[in-house]
């Protein structure tokens, strides 16, 4: 098999995903596009050498439905004869898309792929694609009689599992804003932020960092999904998740480049990381968002590498309660997790966060020198994408 490596990179800023947001004027289609037309610009590739582009997005109605990819690949200028796909593994929908492109060029079914992915949540609502819908089906809820529980539930629960309290989950946000703000005014996210012009003005940093957060801020926050009925079918939970203990609702795009290593070498392309290994997996619905360890141990296992060879991690701060557990079970110390702040801070528009996440972990890797990072994603339904790549 081929190594797949990535030439580049970019993403937009993240803006907040309401109206009135610093991206929300921009239709979806149009902000992906502006990421496929900067990548290969950047990379200095043809657009007609590409075989395919893997397009991350999860709320597929609206402006979002259609194979918006496909719309992106045409606005963006590549030749129409360049296909385009749009898959959905929720928030690992980008990231799976870098697994699909990865593992085409291993298997020699593609030569150069671009994976990325786009949610606008300004503009398309969170889970308005299932409003109104039974999307369960007869057999998961004789499975579940009650139902999956939401993502807030099962943060809450995890939380609950592993003793987290609400002073813990604080602490890792005020870390992520502090992370985030100190990276944007050192310039660390300078080289893999593309610029997004406006009427209010040209875009260039994340909206939802917030410097001046403190604890006390945070405490003051009320438990956000501790209603009357969660509280009666939940009496077990205590209820510390929170707005600022939870990633923001935002607005992105993000792609990455991805080649056969013996291609980007005839075509004069710096490979800049190789991808090692790529792991999916299954875990307990009504849990939902642990899955994220078995994740990790897998691809850890599939690369014969340890959490001590790894020098960064990126654990996606879909909760505070998600990277914490995660490290209580792997024992990481705070200077290689979530370096640079993560979806509390900087924002997780759904389909775009894996190729985000992925974007941020190989510019850090190549500023502190490092070797390996390896990237995990949690997911709605219980599921979790995780995968290593090594800085060359």
């Amino acid at each position: 098999m081929r190594d797949a490596v990535i030439v580049d990179a970019v993403r937009t800023p993240t803006g907040r995903g309401r109206e009135g947001g610093a991206l929300a004027s921009w239709h979806p289609v149009d902000l992906f596009a502006l990421v496929l037309a900067r990548l290969v610009e950047r990379a200095g590739v043809d657009p007609g050498r590409i075989d395919d582009v893997i397009g991350g997005n999860v709320t597929q109605i609206g402006e979002q439905g259609g194979n918006l990819t496909r719309q992106a690949v045409l606005a963006a200028g590549y030749p129409e004869h360049v296909p385009a796909t749009t898959v959905d593994r929720k928030c690992g929908s980008s990231q799976q898309a870098v697994h699909f492109a990865a593992q085409g060029v291993a298997a020699g079914a593609y030569d150069l792929v671009v994976a990325g992915g786009v949610e606008m949540l300004s503009r398309v609502r969170m889970q308005s694609n299932t409003a109104g819908a039974d999307h369960l089906g007869e057999g998961v809820r004789a499975r579940d009689p009650q139902g999956l529980v939401s993502q807030g539930i099962a943060a809450e629960r995890i939380a609950a599992k592993w003793a987290l309290d609400r002073e813990a989950l604080d602490a890792v946000a005020l870390a992520s804003h502090q992370r985030a703000h100190a990276a944007t005014v050192e310039g660390r996210f300078d080289a893999e932020i593309v610029a997004v012009d406006t009427a209010a003005g040209t875009v260039t940093t994340d909206e939802g960092i917030r410097p001046s957060t403190s604890m006390e801020a945070l405490a003051a926050l009320q438990p956000a999904f501790a209603s009357d009925e969660a509280r009666r079918r939940h009496p077990e939970l205590g209820w510390v998740v929170t707005a600022g203990n939870s990633s923001q609702i935002s607005d992105g795009a993000s792609a990455v480049l991805i080649a056969a290593a013996d291609v980007a070498a005839s075509l004069g392309l710096r490979a800049r990381a190789r991808v090692v290994d790529m792991a999916v997996v299954g875990d307990d619905p009504t849990m939902m968002l642990p899955a994220i360890m078995p994740a990790t141990q897998k691809v850890l296992d599939r690369a014969g590498l340890t959490t001590d060879d790894i020098d960064l991690f990126e654990v996606n701060e879909a909760f505070a309660s998600v990277p914490l557990a995660w490290q209580r079970e792997f024992d990481v110390p705070d200077d290689r997790l979530n370096v640079n702040g993560g979806a509390i801070a900087l924002g997780h528009p759904l389909g775009c966060s894996g190729t985000r996440l992925m974007t941020t972990l190989l510019c850090e890797l190549e500023r502190r020198g490092g070797r390996y990072g390896l990237q995990v994603m949690c997911e709605a339904g219980g599921q979790a994408n995780a995968t290593i790549i090594e800085r060359l």
